[in-house]
């Protein structure tokens, strides 16, 4: 499709096309916004602020540092931490000494941690003391050597950091027992950094900046190689598609975001950490936004201006009786991603905030926003919306031939925030690029006549969880491996809050597997948005002749 007919449906003011070669890389991104915003508060976390200037000050001892441990240029380091102010000058002391970021979910199991490390080839690790337990059970097993323990407290000064290290340690016991000899405090790293020089490296467009895990078809996570210029492409992209919205920031007010979505998640890295950082804007940090609660308490002292996030999000507050202690009057754009926005909670969003949710849609692999419904719009409509500037979006057929306007077909991605490819995966990246340069999203989708795409079906089994992947194969794997069990099978089934919700069905062998015993097999083994929500024990599954388990029939 080379007319691109989507642009005649663009709000005023947002360009076609953004220019991905306006930075060399991340680094020149974020170094002119150090020295562009110094005094301004770059983030809000736990009602302190933490400047542009103290990121930049903080983020380039800490990359002094890590080169000092002898890291070669290109060399993988993992972030495994909760929102908090160490994450994004973590992945700026990464980018500046020229390694690539590994971001990990840190609620990952020792099994989960052990496969994205030993993929990745990660030598070094910055993690928070919360999860250094499950580092420890598996840091023998690959490349890690440097380890760098943050907490909670660490930036807060040295009597609230104290009172928060306490209460977490202490009174919450979030911080089980660990053994990991050699590692080295956050702040002793970054205090040792700064009597170091920065070797600031050449870093170019093409250069690997994030590896993005993301499930694969077979059941094994794969890293999606982000280069300096996919992500830069993508911030752009952003800026320009919010524009209408945040022009509409009175002069002289910060613009301001809420960070509620975890910044291991590829859209909460672009557009909550690096798209603020473009613009000048302030971050509010969550470090747990299961606690609607404290989520309320610290936005109730705040005023923001954009909130991306996911259904389960948007759902959970505009129904809590703490919602009315916040000021949403100078909420200007909502973006929902990850996951389907429902119509009901779109409608009760706009109801009680008078902002509606712009429903858009990504993948790691596009770094990761592709579509998004124009942010002028107040009616919910359904779909992800229009391709954004300087992408082209595709349907096709099995044999990767366009399909015409209005029939279902794969969905296929075309633009500069498209990834290089899954690391040391080029069977996985073949199978996943048509020889015209579009990614094949494993989506199925139609188009209208105005370029609005609605996603109508997966290719794949894969299971969307609050907006996390999850992929079947992984799962059963995992309880295959469990005595006593004959066969195994798992699914997504609708799920009210969360989207979909895992379901397991089990033959057995033994009567020694109850229900009891696969949850907490799956438990040790699985994280949280992982683990079957249901359960169901059968004698046998639906198969094709060849013995393929038809996930569509237990469906």
């Amino acid at each position: 499709m080379t007319e691109r007919i989507w642009l005649a449906s663009y709000p005023e003011g947002v360009a076609a096309d953004i220019d991905p070669g306006q930075y060399p890389s991340l680094v020149a991104l974020l170094e002119e916004s150090f020295g562009k915003y110094a005094d301004r508060a770059a983030y809000s976390f736990m009602g302190q602020d933490f400047s542009y200037a103290d990121t930049d000050a903080q983020s380039r001892a800490l990359a002094a540092y890590l080169q000092s441990l002898g890291l070669e240029r290109g060399d993988r380091v993992a972030i495994m931490m909760p929102n908090m102010p160490q994450y994004p000058a973590t992945v700026a002391a990464i980018l500046r000494a020229g390694y690539v970021a590994v971001n990990v979910n840190p609620l990952y199991t020792a099994r989960e941690l052990e496969h994205q490390l030993k993929d990745s080839g990660a030598k070094a690790i910055v993690i928070i003391e919360n999860f250094a337990a499950t580092l420890q059970k598996c840091i023998a097993k690959t490349l890690v050597k440097h380890v760098v323990l943050a907490s909670m407290g660490d930036r807060l000064g040295f009597l609230k950091g104290m009172i928060v290290n306490y209460v977490v340690r202490k009174v919450k016991k979030l911080v089980p027992n660990y053994h990991l000899p050699g590692a080295v405090r956050y702040n002793a790293a970054v205090a040792k950094g700064r009597g170091l020089r920065l070797r600031a490296p050449a870093i170019g467009p093409d250069d690997i900046a994030v590896l993005q895990y993301t499930g694969g078809t077979t059941g094994v996570s794969k890293g999606a190689m982000l280069l300096h210029r996919n992500l830069i492409a993508n911030v752009l992209q952003s800026e320009a598609w919010d524009k209408p919205a945040m022009h509409q920031v009175p002069d002289g007010e910060q613009p301001t975001s809420i960070c509620a979505l975890p910044l291991y998640h590829i859209f909460a890295f672009t557009v909550c950490m690096m798209l603020p950082l473009r613009t000048g804007g302030k971050s509010i940090l969550i470090p747990n936004p299961r606690d609607l609660p404290s989520v309320f308490k610290d936005l109730s002292k705040q005023i923001f201006h954009s909130f991306p996030s996911v259904n389960t999000m948007f759902n959970g507050m505009a129904h809590h009786p703490g919602f009315n202690t916040v000021d949403w009057s100078h909420l200007k754009v909502s973006v929902g991603g990850g996951m389907a926005v429902q119509g009901a909670v779109a409608k009760l969003w706009l109801e009680k905030t008078g902002c509606p949710i712009c429903e858009g849609y990504g993948l790691s692999e596009t770094s990761p926003s592709v579509t998004c419904n124009p942010v002028t719009s107040k009616a919910f409509n359904g779909s992800i919306g229009l391709p954004l500037p300087s992408t082209y979006i595709k349907i096709v057929d099995e044999q990767g031939n366009e399909v015409p306007l209005g029939q279902p077909g794969e969905l296929a991605i075309k633009g500069p925030q498209v990834m290089a490819g899954y690391w040391q995966r080029p069977d996985e990246t073949d199978r996943v690029m048509l020889p015209d340069g579009y990614f094949k999203s494993g989506d199925i989708g139609i188009m209208d006549e105005r370029g609005f795409t609605r996603i109508v079906d997966r290719k794949k089994d894969m299971i969307l969880v609050s907006g996390f992947n999850v992929y079947p194969n992984e799962i059963e794997d995992v309880v295959a491996a469990m005595p006593g069990v004959l066969e195994v099978a798992a699914v997504g089934v609708p799920d009210e809050k969360m989207g979909e919700a895992v379901k397991l069905v089990v033959v057995t062998k033994d009567a020694a597997v109850t229900e009891e015993a696969v949850r907490a097999f799956c438990h040790d083994k699985l994280t949280g948005y992982k683990r079957p929500r249901l359960i169901e024990f059968r004698s046998e599954l639906p198969k094709t002749p060849v013995g393929k388990v038809l996930r569509r029939e237990l469906r």
